[in-house]
């Protein structure tokens, strides 16, 4: 019977650690938000999706005070990047003027801006097995 019970109990921490697995969240707060207008769009990427086709986990917030946070929640452990856009007038995608400069306010993990669109090298982060907090500025 004892041994019975230390197997138990054996296959019992076993589990929990798997359970633990893959159910890091990555916290993004965008901090400098011009207006309480419209919604931030969210998209969590990796390198073979980021900014084209469909993301790992698109999430939308609303703003409040200049700030706006998002939850991406059960992320197994791997490198992504975060992009967002301000959605001023919420029609659900990012307004260019016609010569293609962004009149939306953007940005991404790592908050490192060039001319032209955010580079994957330059936003992806690694998670592991604990949670991420970002901030990212627009």
């Amino acid at each position: 019977m004892k041994s019975l019970s230390i197997i138990l109990l054996a296959l019992l921490t076993f589990n929990n650690l798997f359970a633990q697995e893959g159910n890091q969240k990555i916290t993004v707060t965008v901090v400098n938000v011009t207006s309480n207008e419209g919604t931030m769009k969210f998209a969590l990427s990796d390198k073979e999706n980021f900014l084209i086709g469909k993301p790992i986990q698109a999430k939308e917030a609303k703003i409040e005070n200049g700030k706006s946070v998002v939850i991406f929640e059960n992320v197994p452990a791997g490198e992504y990047a975060v992009t967002c856009f301000h959605d001023k007038n919420n029609n659900g995608k990012m307004d260019f003027q016609p010569s293609g400069m962004p009149m939306e306010d953007y940005g991404a993990s790592n908050n490192v801006m060039n001319f032209g669109p955010p580079r994957y090298d330059d936003a992806k982060f690694t998670i592991t097995n604990k949670d991420v907090s970002l901030d990212i500025r627009l």
